[in-house]
């Protein structure tokens, strides 16, 4: 990952309000959390500054990291399209899935309504629902994830 590229996005992060922040690049994952301090006023300070703005940054190797298969086990059900998700066909019905729940191949997650198409996301692949990433009435963006599943053995 680029030094420079590193440092605009510390500077960014370090003078908004985010607390939080990952980027993933190749094998290369940076976790930046930010503590309650001020924000940088001069570009040619960030470097001395970075301690106090960025007090913790994690940057994690996948292809030397001990916990890999734990941490990149789970398959990601990413939204094919723009729009507003739902977990239920209607306001009254019961969801489509909740969490722990085992599904199979072509079992109807959610639906995502794109210019008033209801459009059902089905799952790809069987496993367990381990994490539910969008609230329902949210909107999604193309390629968000919406879903993490734990895959069958």
């Amino acid at each position: 990952m680029d030094l420079v590229y590193l440092k605009k996005v510390l500077k960014i992060v370090s003078e908004s309000d985010v607390s939080e922040f990952e980027i993933c690049e190749g094998d290369t994952k940076i976790k930046i959390v930010k503590s309650n301090t001020s924000s940088i006023n001069n570009q040619s300070n960030i470097i001395s500054s970075i301690t106090s703005a960025v007090p913790r940054v994690e940057v994690i190797n996948d292809s030397k990291s001990e916990d890999k298969e734990e941490i990149f086990s789970y398959y990601e059900v990413i939204s094919p399209i723009v729009g507003t998700f739902y977990t239920s066909p209607s306001p009254e019905a019961d969801p489509y899935i909740k969490i722990g729940q085992k599904v199979s191949k072509g079992t109807v997650l959610c639906i995502v309504e794109a210019m008033k198409l209801m459009n059902e996301i089905e799952s790809e692949v069987s496993g367990k629902i381990v994490k539910i990433c969008i609230d329902n009435g949210q909107p999604v963006e193309y390629n968000q994830v919406l879903f993490l599943i734990e895959l069958d053995k």
